[in-house]
């Protein structure tokens, strides 16, 4: 969905979601019931009836529109007249933008469980299938006769067709990939800061007072370990597992709890930043350590895996979440300033992101250095394959440090948002109804980060999950319904459409049994 910074001015639409302060303080009662009136009619009038369309110092500036990934990062909507509106170049920017997120990091990893061919495959035909679904998401609310959807997402669409089970069913999932991006979230943040302060601890302060031995090579370069007490204390209190996902507690929680969630929206561009700087890193890494590939179709060596293995549903799920964008497609093509090119950029863009993720996946796969080591020994997070001392790595994780620590509390404002506004009514119900949410995420971060820091494990589960409602059932459900109502359902749209229901089913189930 997308939020709202009010700016002062004589009237509002009282939005849904909030960022900024609070809206009882900006909003006279004279002018929330003229918007709630305004809102109320305006449903109960075709779109070609312009008598009751709200005029335009009602509505709050475009400058003060936002869309939010359910992996955090953001897009500034441009809106307001045609005049304002984004070219296809910065839409399908836009787009990519806001698709990239922590699934990068797991992509040589899982075309490793799939194995190289594979998973080059897989990679290919989910990109192909995402952006057909959410394809039909985009012109979802084109389908709907006699009622103006100009201002409808698609949780409208599903409560459309499918009433109160629609509605909750689209709640419920896209907090699933919301709470996973937070849980995905800290589990990095926990990796980030321990390396990050593990080369300030070595390379810093301790670099030439402290006597080290070499241990042997388990990643791509040999782990240093301090025999002095003063780095057995270190290691005692600067724990990865241990420590770490405690002490971001006191960072993170206070910064769930404010009512606004403006001022971290200002750091959204180092999402790109990363991204961008991330490509150079894999780049610079590949050309440094060359290709080593091996090919065996089906059996596995002591150094190389099989090009094709059973384990692909891993991929497929940690794809499903790469690709998602469903929940707010409609929002950012609303601004494009061409309409009739959204198929074409929504295409233009998704292969842009397919692209990325296949140039990340297949550059650390096939640069991995087998000999000597193996491929199974490819981490969930790529960047856990280079030394705390890298010092290229180090700036990555710095960034990436920087960046989720600002992007974090605004997934915690969209589930506060979405769940609170549907339960109470209000996105700030109160301190307390807040504080214990705010707990009951945190914890779910501080407990995978403790027991289970996989996070290509976590984003797989989560996005087979989300993806089963949101990207193949509901889109796939919507198309079947509009055309049977409309006397237009033929059986090949029917067994298709079956098959992408079955599919997410299967992806699913494949994340527990393969």
């Amino acid at each position: 969905g997308f939020l709202f910074a009010l700016s002062f001015r004589p009237f509002h639409v009282e939005p849904r979601n909030i960022v900024g302060d609070d809206a009882q303080e900006q909003v006279s009662s004279e002018a929330a019931a003229l918007s709630s009136r305004v809102h109320y009619y305006g449903r109960l009038t075709a779109s070609s009836d312009r008598l009751l369309v709200p005029p335009d110092h009602v509505i709050p500036s475009p400058e003060d529109i936002y869309v939010y990934s359910p992996l955090g990062t953001a897009f500034k909507v441009q809106g307001g007249d045609s005049t304002a509106k984004n070219p296809s170049i910065v839409t399908i920017f836009a787009i990519w933008n806001t698709m990239m997120g922590t699934s990068i990091l797991s992509m040589p990893w899982g075309i490793k469980q799939a194995g190289f061919t594979l998973g080059i495959i897989i990679i290919v035909l989910m990109g192909l299938l995402t952006l057909y679904c959410c394809y039909r998401v985009l012109k979802s609310t084109k389908s709907i006769p006699h009622v103006d959807t100009s201002d409808w997402e698609f949780p409208d669409v599903c409560k459309y067709y499918f009433g109160g089970f629609g509605k909750w069913s689209s709640l419920v999932f896209s907090l699933v990939s919301l709470i996973g991006a937070m849980v995905v979230y800290w589990v990095l943040m926990s990796n980030f800061l321990f390396n990050t302060g593990k080369f300030i601890y070595s390379e810093c302060l301790f670099s030439h007072h402290s006597s080290f031995v070499l241990l042997s090579i388990n990643r791509w370069t040999v782990d240093v370990f301090w025999e002095n007490s003063t780095g057995q204390v270190f290691d005692l209190w600067w724990s990865k597992t241990n420590t770490i996902p405690f002490y971001l507690i006191v960072l993170l929680l206070p910064l769930l709890n404010f009512r606004s969630a403006s001022f971290f929206a200002r750091f959204t561009f180092l999402g790109t930043l990363s991204v961008v700087y991330l490509i150079f890193l894999v780049t610079y890494k590949a050309i440094r350590l060359g290709f080593h590939l091996d090919f065996h179709w089906f059996d596995s060596s002591t150094f190389f895996v099989p090009e094709f293995r059973s384990l692909f549903p891993q991929l497929s799920g940690v794809l499903t979440l790469a690709f998602f964008i469903h929940n707010c497609i409609i929002t950012l093509m609303k601004n494009n300033k061409h309409q009739e090119n959204n198929v074409r950029d929504l295409s233009l863009a998704y292969l842009l992101v397919g692209l990325t993720y296949l140039y990340v996946g297949v550059l650390i796969f096939a640069a991995f250095p087998s000999p000597p080591l193996s491929k199974e020994c490819i981490e969930p997070n790529f960047l856990d394959n280079f030394p705390s001392s890298d010092v290229l790595v180090f700036v990555a994780r710095a960034c990436l440090l920087f960046q989720m620590t600002s992007v974090y509390p605004l997934l915690g404002y969209l589930v506060r948002v979405q769940l609170m506004g549907q339960l109470f009514g209000d996105h700030y119900p109160g301190f307390l109804h807040v504080f214990i949410l705010n707990i009951l995420v945190v914890g779910a971060g501080v407990l995978m980060a403790r027991f289970y820091p996989n996070i290509g494990s976590i984003i797989r589960y989560s996005g087979a999950l989300c993806g089963l409602a949101l990207v193949f059932v509901l889109p796939s459900l919507i198309h079947l319904t509009s055309l049977n109502r409309r006397g237009e359902l033929r059986w090949p749209s029917a067994v298709f459409h079956g098959f992408l229901v079955l599919l997410g089913v299967a992806n699913l189930f494949g994340q527990f049994f393969m």
